[in-house]
């Protein structure tokens, strides 16, 4: 036994995180601001552990918001962020479970309190056992009135160590309680450059995918061996994972949203869509493309993948920094746009205008979520990152058609496209599909 823990401590001494990680600096910065936002309240916020949720089936994976503003991928973990005051300084702290050897055994060594690479290897001066939390909570806290901030949604980490907490007396007698997601919203929804690159990384790993993709498909093969290969090429240039269920959905199923079991063979004739994306370094990327799974789209199929492309357009045309927004109400609602522009495009079987078969919003923030944090009010500005995915589904028809491309809205107030490196137009489609 005493070999195996010396083993632990030897290879803690050299952990760093499996995945990138962005200067500590950049954390901290995130800290302070969040600080500065919660009008003299402190943050209390919990990693998950290695026992909870799907973690057996998919592996571990951090909570977003406590990834966010710590780097760090290692369960069981908690954060403490309290501003400055009349009675100490302005603190943060990490604070880490002690070993347990027998769960290492299974999942590998993990960083303890106790190695003195701690604050280095973390990027956090004070690193701190878990056990030591409620006495450092008692250290900063005002008496006998307090606010505290932490993650209050449905099945999160934090809800039953805060209870915890307060069975040992750890909070004053006059505690608030709130929910400190929205706060992290704010300043998650404006992404630094870091993120920007690894949103970057995934997107351009996705690309490649998706052009594999292109070239395999043909009547006869199944939608999961499409999806399998997507999966294997973005996850060898780096991906840790899909982002999201992946969609592969021909036929009939090519109008439904969110169908997730890929388990149809396609056939000629039809349209497949494929909605897949990966996950780098946590940070998430949303591609969509239709195909013709012959490699020709028919007049019809082309009239309405034409519609939806002019409707992406459109709404591109539109899109002015600082004042657009994603929601589908307002006189700057981009959504309007691409819906104005299906419904005065083309008709379904019966005369009508087609913009009845746009049936979701036209995009969303994407970050260390798919869905990223974002307040749907706000307009869109510099620094975000966000699809715009107007889409077509007539059952009727067996027809549906989604393109769905990422944008960054850079320093300088540009609307710039992250995945222009796969083919967008019909004619582009069909010729990636002729090189195979």
């Amino acid at each position: 036994m005493r070999k195996f823990i010396l083993l632990i401590v030897v290879l803690a001494a050299s952990l760093v995180p499996a995945m990138e990680r962005q200067n500590g600096a950049d954390y901290r910065a995130r800290r302070v601001a969040l600080s500065k936002l919660m009008e003299g309240g402190s943050l209390v916020l919990f990693a998950g552990t290695e026992a909870e949720g799907p973690n057996d089936l998919y592996g571990f994976r951090q909570n977003d918001n406590f990834c966010y503003l710590t780097g760090w991928s290692q369960p069981g973990a908690a954060l403490l962020i309290s501003p400055a005051s009349d009675s100490h300084p302005y603190t943060e702290i990490l604070f880490l479970p002690e070993h347990n050897l027998t769960q290492e055994k299974w999942t590998g060594p993990k960083l303890g309190p106790e190695n003195p690479d701690a604050p280095r290897i973390t990027g956090f001066d004070g690193v701190q056992a878990l056990d030591k939390m409620h006495e450092e909570l008692v250290k900063v806290l005002p008496q006998p009135r307090a606010t505290v901030f932490t993650d209050q949604g449905e099945g999160s980490p934090s809800l039953g160590p805060i209870e915890w907490l307060r069975r040992t007396n750890s909070f004053p007698n006059y505690i608030s309680f709130r929910d400190g997601r929205q706060l992290i919203a704010r300043l998650r929804m404006v992404k630094d450059a870091g993120e920007v690159q690894y949103v970057t990384r995934a997107t351009q790993a996705s690309e490649a995918a998706h052009q594999a993709a292109l070239k395999a498909i043909h009547p006869g093969v199944t939608e999961r061996e499409i999806s399998a290969l997507m999966q294997y090429e973005f996850g060898k240039r780096g991906c840790e994972r899909p982002a999201y269920a992946p969609i592969v959905g021909s036929g009939f199923y090519s109008t439904v949203l969110h169908y997730s079991e890929d388990s149809g063979t396609m056939q000629s004739g039809d349209l497949v869509v494929m909605d897949v994306g990966g996950e780098y370094s946590m940070y998430a990327t949303d591609i969509t493309r239709t195909a013709p799974v012959s490699g020709k789209f028919s007049p019809r199929q082309r009239e309405i993948y034409n519609i939806v492309l002019g409707a992406q357009e459109a709404a591109i045309k539109a899109f002015q920094m600082g004042k657009s927004k994603l929601g589908r109400e307002g006189p700057d609602s981009l959504f309007q746009v691409a819906l104005d522009y299906i419904n005065s495009h083309g008709k379904d079987m019966h005369g009508q205008p087609l913009g009845k078969y746009f049936i979701h919003g036209l995009g969303h923030h994407v970050g260390l979520n798919v869905h990223d944090a974002s307040d749907a009010s706000a307009p869109l500005d510099k620094g975000m990152i966000f699809t715009l995915e107007p889409g077509i589904y007539i059952p009727e028809e067996k027809l549906g058609v989604r393109i769905e491309d990422m944008f960054y809205v850079d320093q300088n107030g540009k609307l710039v496209m992250l995945t222009s490196h796969i083919p967008r137009t019909a004619d582009e489609v069909e010729q990636a599909m002729a090189h195979k």
